[in-house]
């Protein structure tokens, strides 16, 4: 197995992962919340059946930027830490706890030429968690990314909620040499079989300050 189609494979499980305990947890506690106008969508379930489809991953550039720690996003009330997931022993992707953000370090980091990846759940024991608002944001809107001595400030391109069956892989890794963002999340409406959709927010680099 090639390292494009492990990327691609572990981060599907592991979103799927995201969604079944964001679901179990909500269904244990009994929660519930009123239906908006447009509802937020949520985070991801990709549990894909077929092997992922061949795709590019743009390799780490020679000299690596340092890794992220923290991530702003002002429109939806995020400032959260950042921690690097790679992979457990089993070789699935270790998820970010409840409450928390991470990055996904297989891949490139935020500010190198590639697609980076952060995910994080939206809901969880105590409610709502850190993305639970993702689907609100809009083209335009601003998403900063720190590391030591340097901020990366990305702006959204678009937003979309993607069938899980349909994970747009050559989209979150596409072969550019431009520095992309990408945060995921479950979406779609929550049913008892959980999440049908990933929430994607598709972002690029406007710059970088030290």
């Amino acid at each position: 197995m090639t390292r494009t189609r492990k990327l691609l494979t572990h981060l599907a499980t592991a979103l799927a992962i995201l969604a079944l305990v964001a679901v179990a947890s909500a269904l244990f506690l009994g929660l519930h919340r009123a239906e908006p106008a447009t509802e937020p969508a949520a985070v991801v379930p990709p549990v894909v059946a077929a092997p992922a489809p061949p795709v590019h991953v743009t390799p780490a550039p020679a000299k690596r930027v340092a890794a992220p720690t923290r991530i702003e996003v002002p429109a939806i009330g995020v400032d959260e830490k950042l921690t690097g997931r790679g992979l457990k022993a089993d070789g699935s992707l270790d998820t970010p706890d409840f409450g928390k953000a991470a990055w996904y370090s297989p891949g490139p980091r935020p500010g190198e030429p590639g697609g980076a990846v952060v995910v994080a759940h939206v809901h969880g024991p105590d409610g709502p968690d850190v993305f639970w608002d993702l689907a609100t944001l809009r083209p335009g809107d601003t998403i900063r990314v720190h590391r030591p001595g340097a901020v990366a400030t990305f702006v959204v391109d678009r937003v979309e909620d993607v069938p899980k069956e349909q994970l747009p892989y050559d989209r979150i890794w596409p072969d550019t040499g431009r520095s992309l963002l990408r945060l995921i999340t479950c979406g779609g409406q929550r049913t008892a079989a959980g999440y049908p959709d990933n929430t994607i927010v598709f972002a690029h680099l406007v710059g970088t300050a030290n």
